[in-house]
């Protein structure tokens, strides 16, 4: 149960990074409608502008890419889960700091924080139940090749 609440997390992790892949590959008019769409102002034509979208869209699926590579190799990679979940957790904090700060409305800035903060936490819940029931499950049995197990 709590491993696949894990995959189910670090799924929804790894699309909720990775769909900034868009601000990475989207020409400007469209990135900025969809900016727009989001609740942002006019954004201006800007080379810099364009250059920092890019830029953090990367990061943002870079981050993606390192949940999806736990969620496909977690054996290999489960070691980052408590990182990524904090590093998680602190995005949440600053993103709710911000936004209060800013006095952002609601849409989308609660969602954004909440993501970051539900998954963050719900790594941080879940990931070492989810390694002890694996730990059970996998007791080689005669026969059994233990090596073929895996954390989620």
């Amino acid at each position: 149960m709590y491993s696949r609440l894990l995959r189910l997390i670090l799924l929804v992790a790894a699309f909720g990074w990775g769909i900034s892949i868009l601000g990475v590959i989207l020409p400007w008019p469209t990135a900025t409608a969809g900016l727009n769409g989001l609740g942002a102002g006019p954004i201006p034509s800007d080379p810099m502008l364009d250059y920092w979208m890019r830029m953090a869209g990367g990061g943002f699926s870079m981050v993606g890419a390192i949940f999806a590579a736990i969620l496909i190799k977690p054996r290999k990679y489960a070691v980052l889960l408590p990182l990524m979940a904090c590093l998680s957790i602190a995005e949440g904090i600053i993103l709710l700091v911000s936004g209060l700060r800013l006095g952002l409305p609601a849409f989308p800035f609660w969602g954004d924080t909440s993501f970051c903060i539900g998954t963050g936490v719900g790594i941080l819940l879940v990931y070492r139940r989810a390694q002890r029931e694996q730990e059970q499950d996998s007791r080689p049995a005669a026969g059994a090749d233990p090596a073929k197990s895996s954390l989620v």
